[in-house]
């Protein structure tokens, strides 16, 4: 454990002094990670085709049109690939100093979606300006990944007590409650929390305490299942406790949620090894509810199999791949910070999608990153990735 500790945590100064006077003296190359580049091309691509797939019969009935998701995702993408691409070329540290007001601004666009925000399906997490909305939890997750990183970048890099991981700690824990208080967005309220945890457990000296920390938060989700779940009964006003009973036994709930899921397990089920092909799911017709949306790997393995599943993962694993050389090559602390948040990010964010959609956890609504529809989730991914790969321009090869 030791030693996988030690190859995730960000690059001493002594090293980057060293490479710092290499560079001075001639003896390295400017880098661009290419392979990145084309990985987040390749994810957006292959969404935008599972996106039409999976949404062209729903968008044909619902607004007679069957490009009406995938015109708007191909947009929003395009736009933010050349964004993405545009601002890569700009040294991370010109905008880094304004992450604070950034986290500020991402809080008070939280708070006000609480009032003034849209409702869709039940819950009230978009805001609307004219023709545009947008999801102000997206920017949190971007925010805090900045914020946290560059206030641990201010310090010495390595902590050891606990004074200073408790405050910077304090912002990540405001971000994830302000999330769940007036969103009520749990999942993303997790993920943000997941981001500030894992941060803090790569620069803290001594990782003991946060892997019991891991332990007790385990140990809490087991006795809560085998105590707690049993009592509860169709009767219960909380959704969240609704989803636990689905999840547990779906096919005695199917008006509940369980529809869903048993849907989503059937399209799983039936595409076998290699799939019924691109365009053949039967489930999306209607069966798997916004397949689009939080449940589309099911499709695409009822279409691609097992293969083409494995296929997304090993793309998302690639891509994963590259932030962790990012972050173990940036050229300072908060390079490697950035690149390590955005790796917890997107890791979390698949782990959670895909272990919904095989019935591992309760449904949560995480979306698959570039590939489930969303515009809010599209322009953010990007911007991380820009920032990714602006870091990766700061590095010195020898």
């Amino acid at each position: 454990m030791a030693k996988i500790v030690e190859m995730l945590r960000p690059v001493r100064p002594e090293r980057q002094e060293r490479e710092g006077l290499l560079h001075q003296i001639g003896q390295q190359r400017d880098y661009y990670d290419y392979n990145l580049l084309a990985c987040v091309i390749l994810l957006t691509c292959f969404g935008l085709v599972m996106l039409y797939s999976t949404s062209a019969y729903e968008a044909s009935v619902n607004y007679n049109n069957d490009m009406f998701f995938f015109g708007k995702q191909a947009l929003i993408s395009a736009v933010s690939l050349i964004a993405m691409i545009i601002g890569s070329q700009i040294d991370y540290h010109m905008y880094i100093g304004y992450s604070g007001v950034l986290y500020a601004f991402s809080m008070m666009l939280l708070v006000i979606t609480r009032f003034i925000g849209t409702e869709v399906n039940g819950a009230r997490r978009w805001l609307r300006f004219g023709p545009l909305s947008f999801q102000p939890a997206e920017l949190a997750k971007l925010a805090v990944i900045l914020f946290l990183s560059w206030l641990i970048s201010q310090g010495s890099g390595v902590m050891k007590g606990w004074k200073e991981p408790l405050r910077i700690g304090f912002f990540g824990f405001i971000a994830a409650f302000f999330t769940f208080f007036f969103t009520k967005n749990l999942s993303t309220a997790v993920i943000i929390a997941g981001i500030c945890f894992f941060l803090l457990f790569l620069v803290h000296k001594d990782y003991r305490p946060f892997l019991v920390i891991m332990g007790i938060g385990v140990l809490f989700v087991v006795l809560f299942i085998l105590i707690a779940v049993p009592r509860i009964t169709t009767q219960t006003s909380d959704f969240r406790l609704r989803r636990i009973m689905v999840w547990i036994d779906p096919e005695a709930y199917p008006d509940q949620g369980g529809y869903q899921v048993m849907q989503g397990l059937y399209a799983i089920g039936s595409g076998g090894f290699f799939g019924k092909g691109l365009g053949n799911s039967a489930q999306k017709l209607g069966a798997v509810p916004e397949a689009q949306n939080d449940m589309i790997f099911s499709i695409i393995c009822e279409e691609l199999g097992v293969f083409g599943a494995i296929m997304v993962v090993l793309l998302f694993a690639f891509l994963l791949y590259r932030l962790l050389f990012i972050a173990r090559n940036a050229p300072d602390l908060l390079g490697a910070l950035i690149a390590s948040g955005i790796f917890i990010h997107i890791s979390l964010q698949v782990l959670l999608n895909i272990a919904v959609v095989i019935n591992l956890i309760p449904t949560t609504g995480i979306t698959l990153p570039f590939v489930s529809y969303g515009g809010s989730s599209i322009m953010f991914l990007m911007a991380e990735m820009m920032t990714a790969l602006s870091i990766s321009k700061q590095i010195s090869l020898k």
